[in-house]
């Protein structure tokens, strides 16, 4: 696949930012890139301070094992640093003084570009001093941006991008605006053509190159994962990019003035409110948070706080977009009396978690990445209740873990019995969407590839009821609320209230008002049914007879969401980590802070799904009864 070209490839199977913790001992780091067989590089850099080594670190199958690079110093390449490539990401190596990159009490970053066409590539050069080189690349497509360090003397790193005049020049380790010294002369497909000066003869080079809009990826081969372009800010300092995806890397440089790089991802923070979590190329300086934000949205990002009339490059990578072939790849649910600290595995970078407290009453936690997910022990996440109207709070109670594959128990529940629902944004599963209401007709942006068919809307900025909106025949949908036992209320699209017109694969359309206030903020929970993964559905209650849901699933349903929308009747939430099983099945009320329920067994386990019984005949399993459900796999 690396060598026919992007498609049938997902971001995912070319880069990936990962985080964790230094242990002064060999760490292996999964992050799911073949970065052995196929190449690429691997950049790391302490988040917090070591006083080891702080330095922005670049390692390269093309220069060969253990050889690094700084991006913030002129140094040669050295050599001896313990980090070898792997089939699935890397290993760091034990050994004093652990290099900057493995240290106890240091967090760290890395990212990691692999070798594809249409995406990236990194090649070396000995420079022979004739005019005009051409330096052969498999970008195969439009090259976006290329960065040049010589190995084997010190040096500046020159950096070319497309959005400057073909002799413009910025140099990664310098706040310098563009000069007008030039990198290359020329650029295709294939080849790059060198200024004169970065071929001088006898010198080691390192050039990376990254692609620009090469539309190869994905199932069909026809989306883009990579852009390289410019913006510049407006008199308030904001500028609005659109992308045509939402991105979870941005490197970004101003041009016209002097000023710092900066990388940014989603891993580390970089909300739809509030700070980004900033790390500069050019320096050693530790992880900072910045109100000079870039936004993402769902097309693109929106730059903020910057100051007025300033021309900025970028690069900027694309979010996962994979589709998921099981529910363990998006969904895990978790019971624990674990103490604070404690980490939990779950396989996946949790997008979007729902906490509750097991025995006792409690408040109900929505917290995701996209409202501002804590991602170190002094951060805090956004947090919504489902059973009240309170907006958003700020609250520190789950933490994301400093590695990619779970998350780490709060202080504030540490040794209390508590369940946590973990789930991943991922493309026909589910999405989300952080907005800001018009008060007018507007389409909104989504990335879940398919028309939603459970929708979930908050106004996070004020007191507000949760909206629930079910689609299920295509021509009306009904509308419920999540902190309410409220029956359905039945509006057709033509009635312009909530929808105007029935949500597709890419937007969805508000009417004024109606989760679309004017400045209000907002956030929206989109699930869709996946073959074998998750299903939206309705049901009729069979009273006193077991009822068997056929969902399409192989070993049966981790979680089961059901509410009547006939009558009124509370959100039911059962999962497989509480109990799914031939007696007594736990449940809770999302509308409820109320402790878990353990007495009832209204529902059994079915390999295709889930059974309600009969003694849910007053409850889930009315004679008559109608009701929308959500299940996972």
């Amino acid at each position: 696949a690396g060598n026919a070209g992007g498609a049938g490839l997902n971001v995912e199977d070319v880069f990936s930012t990962y985080l964790w913790a230094g242990n002064n001992s060999t760490q292996t780091i999964t992050t799911g890139i073949d970065v052995a067989g196929e190449g690429g590089l691997i950049w790391t850099k302490p988040r917090t301070t070591d006083s080891t080594d702080s330095n922005h670190k670049l390692f390269d199958t093309a220069r060969g094992q253990n050889k690094v690079l700084y991006t913030n110093r002129t140094n040669v390449q050295e050599t001896g640093r313990p980090l070898t490539y792997t089939s699935t990401g890397f290993t760091l190596d034990a050994g004093s003084p652990y290099y900057g990159f493995n240290k106890t009490g240091v967090n760290y970053a890395s990212w990691t570009f692999r070798k594809a066409p249409g995406f990236f590539d990194v090649v070396t050069y000995t420079g022979n001093g004739v005019a005009g080189r051409q330096i052969a690349h498999s970008l195969n497509g439009t090259v976006g941006s290329v960065m040049i360090k010589v190995t084997s003397t010190t040096s500046n790193w020159f950096v070319w991008h497309r959005s400057l005049n073909q002799n413009g020049l910025l140099s990664l380790n310098l706040t310098n605006a563009v000069s007008a010294d030039g990198v290359i002369t020329a650029s295709s497909d294939t080849t790059v053509t060198l200024e004169n000066w970065l071929n001088s003869n006898g010198k080691e080079y390192v050039m990376y190159l990254f692609a620009h809009d090469v539309q190869e990826f994905g199932a069909d081969g026809d989306e883009s994962i990579i852009k390289c372009g410019s913006y510049t800010t407006d008199g308030s300092g904001k500028a609005t990019v659109n992308l045509g995806f939402e991105p979870q890397w941005i490197l970004s440089k101003r041009t016209n003035a002097a000023g710092a790089w900066y990388i940014r991802d989603v891993m580390r923070g970089m909300p739809v409110d509030g700070d980004n979590a900033l790390l500069s190329p050019n320096t050693s300086g530790a992880e900072a948070a910045s109100s000079f934000a870039l936004r993402p949205s769902a097309t693109g990002f929106t730059a903020f706080n910057d100051a007025a009339s300033q021309t900025n490059i970028y690069i900027a990578i694309r979010r996962p977009m994979k589709t998921p072939e099981a529910g363990t790849e998006v969904f895990m649910p978790t019971v624990t009396s674990g103490a604070a600290g404690t980490q939990i595995t779950t396989g996946f970078v949790s997008d979007l978690q729902i906490t509750t407290y097991r025995i006792s009453t409690d408040v109900n936690r929505f917290v995701d990445r996209l409202r501002g997910f804590a991602n170190t022990d002094a951060n805090t996440g956004q947090l919504l209740q489902s059973q009240n109207t309170n907006a958003e709070t700020p609250s520190g109670d789950v933490q994301n873990t400093l590695w990619n594959t779970g998350f780490k128990l709060g202080s504030a529940y540490g040794g209390l019995s508590m369940s946590y629902y973990s789930f991943r944004r991922a493309s026909a599963f589910m999405d989300m969407v952080a907005y800001s209401g018009t008060n007018g007709t507007i389409s909104r942006n989504h990335n879940l590839g398919v028309a939603p068919e459970l929708m979930i809307f908050k106004r996070r900025d004020s007191t507000s009821a949760w909206t629930v909106l079910s689609e299920l025949d295509g021509s009306s949908y009904s509308e419920m609320a999540l902190n309410s036992t409220i029956d359905k209320s039945t509006r057709n699209y033509s009635a312009n209230q909530y929808l105007t017109a029935q949500p597709t694969a890419t937007v969805f359309a508000q009417a004024a008002g109606y989760d679309n206030a004017s400045g209000g903020t907002y956030i929206a929970y989109l699930f869709a049914t996946l073959a074998g993964v998750s299903k939206v559905g309705s049901y009729t209650g069979a009273g006193a007879y077991s009822l068997n849901l056929d969902m399409g699933f192989t070993a049966g349903a981790r979680f089961f969401l059901c509410k009547r929308t006939d009558a009124t009747g509370d959100w039911y939430t059962y999962d497989s980590a509480r109990g799914i099983v031939a007696g007594n099945d736990p449940y809770w009320l999302l509308n409820s802070a109320a402790a878990d329920v353990t007495n009832t067994d209204y529902v059994d386990p079915l390999a295709a799904g889930i059974t309600l019984t009969a003694a849910g005949s007053s409850t889930i399993n009315v004679s008559g009864g109608s009701y929308i459900f959500l299940a996972i796999a």
